[in-house]
């Protein structure tokens, strides 16, 4: 039989996840940075090119 009891070395989740927990990951960060590109590009079109 499978024993379906939870085990001990689990980690606690009593400690709260925040923005900064939220900020700190990967895929997060990347898409900000694709976007924060995206945005200076059009800003320097905007100024230089018309």
């Amino acid at each position: 039989m499978l024993d379906t009891k939870q085990s001990d070395t689990a980690p606690p989740q009593d400690e709260p996840r925040g923005c900064l927990f939220a900020l700190s990951q990967p895929p997060l960060m990347i898409f900000l940075a694709v976007i924060g590109s995206l945005l200076l590009m059009a800003a320097l079109h905007d100024l230089l090119l018309l």
